[in-house]
């Protein structure tokens, strides 16, 4: 009768001890039940290990912990406890001995008590997000390093190498140096082209158009060796460079041919004579068509990346977009107060295209052709006179006359300045950008030539240019 008042649905498992039961659980009610001291007791009940929790923060009895996990959960438990409540709580527990554990967490507890309580609302708003991190921010936790502050790129400050370009003429509207996809710069000086082989510092005259004639303009084919010059008399001559061999010369234009753009095999050609002539190099003709809209020289062409449109800006202060198939300018801007030479399309955003004004301008504006829409301006404070995208990192660079003659590396679309560099003492009317993206050459009416590393390489920011060893220093380009 003593056992009356216990659960039945207990007193079952006595028929099989071996079954597991919860009979080791007391029931509100029956607390008279004692389970027999020679029966095997089980439990459905998961008790997790708190070997890991600091009792003594929160003024209950530590557990007693195993000596084997004993270094390891000190170590964790600090450095946890310095990236929840500040470093501010005493320094890092080190590993201990089991026999000193228990006074080592009641000093630190005494040490943190005073100003670390759980939540501290004022204090750690103040703390920097890096803060939270365990890893991220104190640089007494032993074993960890604080996560790598990014620098910003520094670029050099003077040009790595000088060529000496006598006669290189100080005209704001002439295009007198370009950069080949071969490593090769052409150059042209007086009624001269020269070409500078930038792996071995080589040069080699090209062509020499007589003392009747001299050279506006340079343009290198997208690929191959072909080289077209352009000439005050209005004529576009094409060179193959690799055999230094006139292949044809095309007209058209009544006066000197100041822009050239190539797109594929067709060769653009603006004028002083306000046209631009699109010429297919494949064909017999001079020119397949006439592209009118300019109301003074044509004096910037640019062909966007995938070559369906190009881009025009002239010394009527206006910039317009063509496509392949008007004859018409299918966009018109207005916008700038002087004329406008500098033109670059973005290799990384389709229709992004970017412009600059002369000296009664002296701003950089961007626009987005898709839309037809004004997207941002930048005064410079001075004349631009070259414009180009770096192809590796979203960064354009700005070339000035009037009155900074500088040279400006600018990070998109912020338009912070990265670096501005100084060395030319006339205007820096030329501009050109190695093939791997890397270095810039600039060019002035001092009849200077100098090149800079402004841009990093597409996959490692230190690999050296293309350049060879042996063209750093001085040297004369004829």
């Amino acid at each position: 009768m003593e056992n009356s008042s216990v659960n039945p649905l207990s007193s079952s498992s006595d028929l099989n001890p071996k079954t597991p039961s919860r009979t080791n659980q007391l029931i509100p009610g029956f607390n008279s039940y004692h389970p027999s001291p020679s029966r095997t007791i089980y439990s459905d009940r998961f008790i997790p290990s708190r070997s890991s929790s600091n009792f003594a923060l929160f003024d209950l009895p530590l557990s007693p912990q195993s000596s084997s996990s004993e270094d390891s959960t000190n170590a964790y438990t600090a450095l946890l406890r310095s990236a929840l409540f500040g470093t501010d709580c005493g320094s890092v527990v080190p590993p201990v001995t089991p026999d000193k554990s228990s006074s080592l967490n009641a000093r630190n507890l005494q040490i943190c008590r005073p100003n670390c309580n759980i939540f501290r609302y004022k204090t750690e708003t103040r703390q920097s997000l890096q803060s939270l991190s365990p890893f991220g921010f104190d640089d007494q936790l032993p074993g960890f390093s604080p996560s790598p502050v990014k620098v910003n790129r520094k670029v050099p400050r003077s040009p790595f190498k000088v060529l000496d370009a006598p006669a290189l003429q100080d005209d704001f509207y002439l295009n007198l140096v370009d950069w080949s996809s071969h490593n090769v710069l052409a150059v042209g000086l007086g009624s001269c082209v020269y070409l500078w082989h930038a792996s071995s510092s080589k040069v080699v005259k090209l062509c020499d158009l007589g003392i009747d004639d001299s050279v506006s303009s340079v343009g290198w084919a997208q690929r191959g060796t072909h080289l077209a010059v352009g000439t005050s008399n209005g004529k576009v001559q094409l060179w193959d460079s690799s055999r230094c061999k006139r292949i044809r010369t095309m007209e058209g234009h009544r006066l000197r041919v100041g822009a050239l753009a190539w797109s594929s095999s067709m060769l653009s050609s603006g004028s002083r004579d306000k046209s631009i002539l699109q010429r297919d190099i494949r064909a017999q003709e001079d020119f397949v068509s006439k592209l009118s809209g300019h109301k003074s020289e044509v004096c910037g062409l640019k062909w966007s990346y995938d070559n369906r449109e190009l881009a025009s800006g002239g010394n009527d202060n206006r910039l317009f977009v063509w496509n392949n198939h008007s004859t018409q300018p299918v966009l018109k801007y207005c916008e700038h107060t002087a004329a406008v030479k500098a033109i670059a399309w973005s290799p990384h955003l389709h229709g992004l295209l970017a412009s600059g004004g002369g000296t009664a301008d002296r701003c950089i504006r961007f626009w987005n052709t898709t839309t037809n829409t004004h997207l941002s301006c930048m005064d410079t404070g001075s004349q631009v006179c070259n414009l180009v995208w770096s192809k590796n990192v979203n960064e354009l660079v700005s070339t000035h006359g009037y009155s900074q003659n500088q040279i400006i590396v600018w990070r998109y679309p912020t338009m912070s300045k990265i670096a501005t560099l100084t060395g030319h003492t006339y205007r820096v009317l030329y501009l050109a950008i190695s093939p791997d993206g890397q270095t810039i050459v600039t060019g002035a009416g001092d009849e200077t030539l100098r090149f800079w590393n402004v841009f990093p390489s597409p996959k490692s920011k230190n690999t050296e240019t293309e350049i060879g060893a042996s063209s750093f220093g001085r040297t004369q380009i004829r």
